[in-house]
């Protein structure tokens, strides 16, 4: 049974026969839902639209159709998805379609008492599979074609660093992580991508053949459960993440490459530019940025990776996969320097609204592979997927639960909500913070520490209070 959010075209001989209903052109493509208790009509997302009833109102309304602007020839953007039948990465990028990757399991996971700030290590793979499962499923059900493996900070040197104690191999959290991804990603039209990331080897000044052996062992697992394609994600230094990508494309499976930095480039000065064409010369299929930053900010970033590989003569697609989180005040490490970082976060959030707008700009800016990172929740990623509707051509089960710009407020009690069911009030709201004592952006600690410096040198054992005493009477200092 199809589920909502499937889209289904309609022949023009069914359209035909369906003209008198309609009164609209015969040339229109129809959205189907459906639920448990048997087909339906789609879900009231525009107030223009009507709920419908009947047998043939198994055809979404023609208002809803005018609504999302959806093409009115006879070869639409709707389409079914057979089981066993997905299109890899590349094939759906090369179609020009959007697909939508997920969000920050790291912090989601954190917050819900399952992953440790700090190390953020993603044990939970293998401790809490139930936690996991349950947020790839709700990312799915926003909207997500991408189930992103829980593997960030699964290298053995990182599971291993500064006394962390996790009771798990790296094999095991990585198999564990693939397992999930998939059996998630096989409800749905998701695709499964096994990651991996920047490594404290690597900031440690271990050599290349170190630092690759490392990542060779991640992928493979990875090869061994036989995942869609590969990500090298939140590289702070190009140098790192061209290592990685280099071991991911031995795979010849697709390989997307995405660094956490912004306008400024990587923490050695290497401009966003420079660090696409080397990346896309490496061997990455898909370049961009994630994490660190804040929608627009990233948006900027890839734009400039774009130009750069095109001025190069250089092929590529485009990711980002930004923060939830408001960043002006950032300088070149991003949010990590932020004083706010991470426990006072939550008054940076963005509302799903500023979403609407992150995934508008995006699409503008070329880029075609649009997700979120640390603070995203699924209804992050579903109001970016309503935004798109149009150009997707369906919208995500979770929207079933979820009035287009409000418009569910038509059926609260109070009247003062009922007049807030509109775009026009939604587009215009400032949020205010409710704390009058604090400042609207703050003063990054800015200590200008990177790879090669002596303080960024890692170990296995646990930091000590002697280790500690010099950064707190540092940081003092600095406030």
């Amino acid at each position: 049974m199809m589920t909502f959010g499937t889209s289904l075209l309609i022949g023009l001989s069914a359209a035909e026969s369906l003209k008198n209903k309609t009164k609209k052109s015969d040339h229109h493509s129809f959205i189907i839902s459906s639920s448990s208790g048997g087909y339906k009509g789609c879900e009231r997302l525009w107030s223009s639209c009507p709920r419908q009833s009947s047998a043939l109102s198994l055809i979404s309304c023609s208002d809803l159709l005018h609504s999302l602007q959806l093409p009115t020839s006879s070869t639409s953007l709707l389409h079914t998805m057979a089981p066993g039948a997905k299109r890899g990465i590349l094939e759906r990028l090369k179609a020009g379609e959007i697909v939508l990757g997920d969000g920050g399991f790291v912090f989601a996971l954190e917050k819900r008492g399952y992953v440790k700030a700090g190390p953020w290590t993603p044990e939970a793979a293998a401790e809490h599979p139930e936690a996991v499962r349950q947020l790839h499923r709700e990312f799915l059900r926003a909207g997500s074609n991408v189930m992103q493996t829980f593997t960030f900070y699964a290298s053995d040197d990182k599971l291993e660093n500064r006394g962390n104690a996790v009771g798990f191999t790296g094999q095991q959290v990585n198999e564990a992580a693939c397992d999930l991804a998939r059996q998630v990603a096989n409800e749905g039209d998701a695709l499964v991508a096994g990651g991996v990331s920047q490594t404290p080897s690597y900031l440690s000044c271990k050599s290349e053949t170190d630092v690759k052996a490392i990542f060779k062992k991640q992928m493979d697992v990875f090869i061994k459960k036989d995942v869609d394609f590969l990500i090298a994600e939140y590289f702070e230094h190009v140098e790192e993440a061209e290592w990685a990508v280099q071991v991911l494309k031995s795979t010849g499976k697709p390989v997307a490459a995405s660094m956490c930095i912004g306008p400024k480039g990587d923490m050695h000065g290497v401009t966003p530019g420079d660090c696409a064409v080397r990346l896309v010369k490496a061997g990455a299929d898909i370049v961009g940025v994630n994490c660190h930053f804040d929608p627009m900010t990233c948006v900027k970033t890839v734009a400039m990776m774009k130009a750069a590989v095109e001025k190069a003569g250089l092929k590529a697609h485009y990711m980002v996969q930004p923060l939830a989180y408001h960043t002006p005040d950032c300088n070149c490490q991003g949010f990590i320097d932020l004083p706010e970082f991470p426990f006072a976060l939550e008054p940076r959030v963005l509302t799903r609204w500023d979403m609407q707008q992150y995934a508008r700009e995006a699409f503008n800016a070329g880029i075609r592979y649009i997700g979120g990172c640390c603070g995203y929740e699924p209804y992050h990623i579903r109001a970016v997927a309503e935004e798109l509707a149009q150009e997707r051509g369906f919208l995500p089960e979770a929207s079933k639960k979820h009035g287009m710009w409000g418009s569910g407020l038509e059926m609260h009690t109070k009247p003062w909500v009922r007049a807030r069911a509109r775009r026009d009030y939604w587009e215009k709201m400032k949020p205010a913070s409710g704390r009058p004592l604090c400042p609207s952006m703050s003063t990054p600690d800015g200590w200008g520490v990177t790879k090669g410096d002596a303080a960024l040198m890692q170990q296995k054992e646990a930091t000590t209070k002697d280790q500690l005493r010099p950064l707190f009477e540092k940081a003092d200092a600095k406030n």
